[in-house]
């Protein structure tokens, strides 16, 4: 593999972007030319919220080429362009053969939940210590146990004493909340998401880990339900609040996440004519927020 390199302004990223990928390009990233110095420039805004701005003032862009040649050709039929002006080329460079997978697997470790639950990527051996464990691979859908949100559902579902009743995982992404109460006993269980791709995906997940989840569209909730859990982001909570707390059944128990904690009265004013919710959990700037009917 060749490296091709590009420094760029804002306003050309996207060009230079489809450019290279028109060229055969294998991949292309986009990276702050000003990380770790003074002026690198934060690019994300709060979850759930469109960024503050679409790219950084300066941005390196990296593209992967199987072959020096079409690296350089590359290089050089950018450079002719017009909309080349204000870029400048870095450089091309070859990279040192590396097991790819191995590299991105390495990068997903086993999670603790409880010191007895584990998340477990499958190419890891399951600790010692684990006496519970779901079996997850990074996926499309959000949900493998590094979030703090996924961590902090998850502490909440194993330290319930059970039997669980009827459970609903509303927006279940890759499943990880459903399965992780069919873990602890649960066996009626509905996991809903508006994406089909996280639907697929949590069918998948639960049938590796040897449970039963009913998995569908948001159209598949029905009926009163023992727990209803919900890890989205605060305003898509804030719009559902009737429609989960209307699942909640008479000494049911509503759990929510994808809160930060400064949004924590929003949260209780959006579900007071309701439910009463409280913080039951916190973890790096994010809270666990539930209720009992």
């Amino acid at each position: 593999m060749f490296e091709l390199s590009l420094m760029c302004p804002e306003d050309r990223v996207e060009l230079l972007s489809e450019a290279l990928e028109a060229l055969d390009a294998v991949s292309v990233s986009v990276e702050d030319a000003d990380a770790q110095t003074p002026a690198e420039q934060a690019l994300f805004g709060e979850p759930g919220m469109p960024p503050p701005k679409d790219g950084w003032q300066r941005s390196r862009i990296l593209a992967l080429f199987a072959a020096e040649g079409g690296a350089r050709e590359a290089a050089d039929l950018l450079q002719a362009q017009d909309f080349f002006a204000g870029c400048a080329l870095l450089g091309v460079s070859p990279l040192p053969d590396q097991d790819w997978v191995r590299l991105t697997q390495s990068q997903f470790a086993p999670v603790e939940i409880t010191p007895d639950f584990w998340i477990v990527p499958t190419w890891h051996e399951v600790p010692a210590q684990a006496r519970k464990t779901i079996r997850l691979d990074p996926g499309l859908a959000f949900g493998t146990g590094t979030h703090p949100t996924t961590r902090m559902c998850l502490r909440w579902i194993a330290r319930q004493p059970g039997p669980f009743g009827r459970v609903l995982d509303y927006g279940c992404g890759s499943g990880i909340l459903a399965i992780g109460t069919a873990k602890f006993g649960a066996t009626d269980i509905d996991a809903v998401d508006i994406d089909e791709a996280a639907v697929e995906s949590t069918r998948l997940n639960a049938e590796a880990n040897g449970v039963s989840v009913n998995a569908g569209l948001p159209d598949k909730a029905g009926g009163l339900y023992a727990i209803v859990l919900a890890n989205i982001l605060a305003t898509p909570l804030k719009v559902l609040a009737p429609l989960l707390c209307a699942h909640v059944a008479q000494g049911g128990s509503l759990v929510l996440a994808g809160i930060l904690e400064r949004q924590a009265d929003e949260l209780k004013a959006a579900y007071s004519p309701f439910l009463a919710l409280d913080v039951s959990d916190c973890e790096d700037g994010w809270i666990l927020m539930t209720a009992t009917r």
